[in-house]
């Protein structure tokens, strides 16, 4: 009897465990496909409201004022809308792009930005529908939207020369994207776990990240904390980052009106082929949003042209934990194509 009784306790657990999750969903979903026109014509677009607009922009503003490096701040005009950018670096250097991931901003790469700028000129972008100080014109319907956006802000800050492309999470399916669609455009490409692209979303890391629109903070603290679980329990200076990113974040679904993004689709075997550029791309040993050996597993049969390292002690945080690694793998990537 008692194994039986520990048997039904394991599997009511299991069961209210699982409704849990799915209410969470539900309501999470009910959030974020509640009927919320975007207002383009609006003066404090795409915020909620004008004071909104004010509370976020004033934390953000601070944020940016912790920038490692010497920067200026560009507003490119595009059909899409307004596209802000953190420029940082020598000015004639060889230029490279960087495209954080989903909810988030160009702050995201505070912790790479002064070993990267160090010899090179570096865009960092506050990317379309992301949380930051770009301001969108029109809807963004599929992946097309976001290439051509990025090409346009391209023939603006770089029309004559070559970039390299630096994506993390959804920034990275950007990358790939535009990879694949002007390889003649891009010198080389480093993907950071990015999302999408080698392997689907997996369905517990959707379900948390619904959460985080549900009216509390707290949801948003358990997702970055399971998320950027290495940060969490590392120094504390990391905790900080995650700290800062947790407040940043919810402040932000509080105050922007919300636009759902383009899915992070997964790329067939002749997409992944035809990213003919140089790629690096590097996932963390504990990597949350898929399975770090299944995306290795995949390219290394499918594009074994794409160069790969698996980061170790790091997982969807890996350019907060290893921050240094990370800095170092990229630099070698594009000053030498091979990793040593």
């Amino acid at each position: 009897m008692g194994s039986k009784t520990k048997t039904l306790k394991k599997w009511i657990l299991g069961l209210v465990c699982s409704l849990v999750i799915l209410l969470l969903l539900i309501v999470g979903m009910g959030f974020m496909l509640k009927p919320n026109p975007v207002d383009f014509s609006s003066p404090y677009h795409p915020f909620k409201s004008a004071e909104a607009k004010r509370e976020y922009l004033s934390l953000y503003d601070n944020r940016a004022k912790l920038w490692p490096v010497e920067s200026i701040v560009l507003k490119i005009k595009t059909t899409q809308g307004v596209t802000l950018i953190r420029v940082s670096g020598p000015e004639n250097a060889e230029p490279i792009i960087l495209l954080h991931g989903a909810g988030g901003n160009s702050l995201q790469w505070m912790p790479n930005i002064e070993a990267l700028a160090k010899d090179y000129r570096v865009y960092a972008l506050d990317i379309m529908f992301a949380q930051g100080g770009s301001i969108p014109n029109q809807l963004f319907n599929d992946a097309s939207d976001y290439v051509n956006w990025l090409d346009e802000v391209l023939l603006q800050v770089s029309p004559e020369q070559k970039v390299n492309l630096v994506g993390l999470s959804y920034g990275g399916w950007i990358s790939a994207q535009y990879a694949k669609s002007f390889p003649e455009k891009v010198d080389k490409t480093v993907l950071l776990a990015p999302a999408g692209v080698v392997a689907p979303l997996s369905a517990e890391f959707i379900v948390r990240a619904v959460s985080v629109v549900l009216p509390t903070k707290f949801f948003a603290q358990q997702f970055m904390q399971w998320l950027a679980e290495d940060t969490y329990n590392g120094s504390i200076e990391q905790q900080q980052l995650v700290k800062e990113h947790i407040d940043e974040a919810y402040l932000a679904v509080q105050s922007f009106n919300s636009s759902p993004l383009v899915y992070p689709n997964v790329f067939t075997d002749k997409e992944l082929k035809q990213v003919a550029a140089p790629v690096l791309f590097l996932v963390g040993e504990n990597e949350k949003i898929y399975s770090p050996n299944v995306v290795l597993e995949r390219l290394h049969k499918v594009a074994p042209h794409i160069q790969t390292q698996l980061v170790k002690g790091a997982g969807h945080d890996l350019t907060m934990v290893q921050a240094k690694q990370v800095n170092e793998l990229i630099l070698t990537f594009l000053s030498s194509d091979k990793l040593d």
